[in-house]
């Protein structure tokens, strides 16, 4: 994993310089496409809307196609932040054009496209060479009646990111092996180790995690069912297991065990910069973003632990819209980039998890290291949280407006407010939210 690092800051900067472009309503497609995507003298034009680092750009695979297939030509949009992303694709889907052939998927996003879009996307049921994907994934975007909208790209199993010297510094065990022990097979273990933190750190302040809403988060994907049940009934406000993560999440808050950082909104980067947190609950897809926003001053500072129990957070698929002119080639070229050999470089390279069963078995997976990490045995780490996956995640239709919600709620309890105040605000903006 030695160009971890420098592929990782080239792999930004592409964001940053793309982000400009991901709301723009079509390119290089002519009048009678709603896509962008057209064939014209022997050429084929593919258009693809992504988000984030999902590694298909980052990583040269995109350019690796077109070298492999010289009569096609892909033109990537990407947009920093999923959000503003997916908003943007509602409009387009809503208004038939402005679309892109390839569509990135969040899979907080992914029951609402299969309940209320599945007209729009194609079908990938029964394509040759999709079979080797972890079973419940492919679930997640299939409807009801067997179509397949979209092909995995990675899954986000759960481990715990931790500066080795701050636990130094609070008499903490810095070995990732005693770290996981710490916790082991409890979350409230993990609160609890921040109490010691808080109490026995040397040193300036720092917090023991970023945020509440990531330990939230970490707690609620670990069970089956968490703001709807099977029926696709709400079940938020009574399920057990989102109560839990709340009280505990608001014990952290409460307890100024927290930075206060909502990841991924502002001040979290520059936390990391600084080194004004000891840990965050970390998916396999945000290493990358750590040792990116973290830098080069903080490298091998950063190790990986087992978290206290499995859970998976986050994941991607690639859909391709029906109406594309290019809709079999648009296809093809997603066979391809979620085919077991793309997904295992794209981890070996960045770090996403391969929701490819096939892609996990295999030595550049189970093998790789992160030099950045202290040369974790990421592999293994994320390998075994994978298996710990509940085999059934049941997806409701605004999972990922309820998730941000709740993310919302907690922040208000790090600002002050009760709890029990955040959490009435909290479920009335999620009553509003979802009609």
């Amino acid at each position: 994993m030695g160009t971890y690092g420098s592929l990782r800051r080239k792999a930004v900067a592409t964001v940053a310089a793309a982000g400009a472009l991901a709301l723009v309503a079509a390119c290089g497609g002519g009048d009678d496409s709603v896509t962008g995507g057209g064939k014209k003298d022997g050429k084929v034009t593919i258009t693809m809307g992504l988000y984030g680092v999902m590694g298909l750009k980052e990583t040269g695979l995109l350019e690796q196609y077109e070298k492999e297939n010289p009569n096609v030509d892909i033109k990537a949009d990407i947009a920093g932040d999923e959000q503003t992303y997916y908003t943007a694709l509602q409009t387009h889907l809503a208004a038939g054009n402005g679309l892109k052939d390839i569509q990135g998927i969040e899979i907080g996003r992914a029951k609402e496209i299969t309940e209320t879009q599945a007209d729009k996307f194609a079908d990938f049921a029964g394509m040759a060479g999709t079979d080797h994907f972890l079973p419940w994934k492919q679930s997640q975007i299939s409807t009801a009646d067997g179509k397949v909208l979209g092909l995995g790209t990675d899954i986000g199993p759960m481990a715990v990111c931790y500066r080795k010297d701050y636990f130094e510094q609070a008499g903490l065990p810095t070995d990732r092996e005693e770290v996981g022990k710490l916790w082991e097979g409890d979350w409230s273990k993990y609160v609890e180790t921040g109490r010691t933190f808080k109490k026995d750190f040397k040193g300036d302040k720092v917090a023991f995690t970023d945020s509440a809403s990531g330990l939230f988060n970490a707690m609620v994907y670990g069970y089956p069912e968490q703001y709807y049940d099977e029926k696709g009934e709400l079940i938020y406000d009574k399920n057990p297991a989102v109560k839990d993560a709340w009280a505990l999440s608001a014990d952290a808050a409460e307890e100024g065990l927290t930075a206060k950082l909502r990841q991924f909104q502002p001040g979290w980067d520059p936390g990391l910069a600084n080194g004004t947190f000891a840990t965050a609950v970390c998916p396999a897809w945000m290493l990358s973003h750590i040792s990116e926003k973290a830098g080069e001053a903080n490298k091998g500072k950063w190790d990986v632990a087992r978290a206290p129990k499995g859970a998976n957070w986050g994941g991607s698929f690639l859909g391709v819209i029906e109406q594309s002119p290019v809709k079999e080639e648009a296809k093809k070229l997603v066979a391809w980039l979620t085919a077991p050999e793309q997904q295992a470089h794209i981890f070996k390279e960045i770090g996403n998890i391969p929701s490819s069963e096939k892609a996990l078995q295999t030595d550049d997976v189970k093998n790789a290291t992160s030099e950045y990490f202290d040369n974790a045995p990421i592999g293994q780490i994320f390998g075994a949280a994978a298996q710990e996956i509940p085999d059934k995640q049941v997806l409701g239709r605004k999972d990922g407006t309820i998730k941000d919600t709740f993310s919302q709620g907690l922040a208000l309890v790090e600002q002050g407010t009760k709890r029990d105040k955040a959490w009435e605000t909290t479920t009335e903006r999620i009553e509003k939210a979802v009609g």
